[in-house]
């Protein structure tokens, strides 16, 4: 244990500054996080107006929190005076860690990595907080895929407690290390899995969000009934097709669609009812329309 303990606080040592691509709604919790835990932090959004909003909803989050007394006005401020924000990526090149947080476009997080990997300097980890997508793959756009993980932090950040760390086929242990005590540092249980499709988190839940769907589609139950079932019965917070609608039927189809082509099994294959609902544009709480009205 003490060779542990020893590994974690130089891996602490490693990260000084974080560095955030992508301002919305993930993109400012981390950053949000990362800045109460003393990190200085580069939030950096391609538009003034979405970097704009992402530091609003910080400060919007940090005077609930104080409101509520979990922390006082003056660590707010020196949060919020931690946080620098632009559009340039270049303002990230000297970060220790760079989080990217944009939406899960494979193309979009290639490009991104690319330009990472010759902006920033060679000792930098670059980290995606991808939900679905291969880490093994991001990491082959940069020239240093042994300082590439994944972060996968759960919505809303400041609130739920687990990271899943994801390590690619060429992820250093220093690397992991470095990131699990970073991670540890912003208040969060970090729990390490090796890249697959889906990961651990999403490959479990979205087949069981799959399996509701299609308990519904073949008229077993009311979605009130099968949500309630579960919540009820199986302790979850939150029902299954509740769930999808707080997600995003959309983003529960794109996984769907990942774990099948990634397995390349039927045990994958989306239900046509979920299928049909974002074809029909009924995406959940986003859209004020999926399996149930916002």
């Amino acid at each position: 244990m003490n060779g542990l303990r020893v590994d974690l606080n130089e891996g602490e040592t490693m990260i000084q500054s974080i560095g955030v691509i992508g301002a919305g709604q993930m993109g400012n919790g981390i950053a949000q996080v990362a800045a109460c835990a003393g990190y200085d932090v580069v939030m950096i959004d391609i538009k003034d107006e979405y970097v704009e909003k992402g530091l609003g909803t910080i400060q919007f989050s940090l005077g609930k929190l104080v409101s509520k007394e979990r922390m006082t006005q003056a660590d707010a401020d020196a949060a919020l005076a931690r946080i620098t924000t632009g559009t340039d990526r270049g303002m990230c090149a000297d970060c220790d860690l760079v989080v990217e947080a944009v939406p899960e476009i494979l193309a979009l997080k290639a490009d991104i990595f690319s330009e990472l990997d010759s902006i920033c300097k060679p000792e930098t980890i670059l980290a995606s907080n991808t939900s679905s997508i291969s880490i093994t793959t991001i990491a082959g756009s940069t020239n240093r895929p042994d300082k590439v993980i994944g972060m996968h932090f759960m919505n809303p950040v400041p609130i739920m407690k687990l990271v899943e760390i994801i390590n690619g086929a060429d992820t250093s242990d220093m690397t992991n290390t470095a990131v699990v005590a970073a991670a540890e540092k912003m208040g969060k249980t970090a729990l390490s899995c090796n890249d697959a499709p889906g990961f651990v988190s999403n490959r479990i839940l979205c087949p069981m969000i799959n399996e509701a769907i299609l308990t519904l589609q073949e008229g077993v139950a009311e979605p009130e009934a099968i949500d309630g079932i579960m919540k009820l019965g199986m302790n979850h917070p939150i029902g299954p097709l509740a769930l999808s609608d707080l997600i995003g039927n959309d983003t529960v189809l794109h996984i769907m669609n990942v774990l099948h082509e990634g397995f390349g099994t039927e045990k994958y294959a989306p239900a046509p009812l979920l299928v049909q609902m974002v074809e029909e544009g009924k995406l959940g709480r986003k859209s004020g329309q999926g399996f149930y009205t916002y």
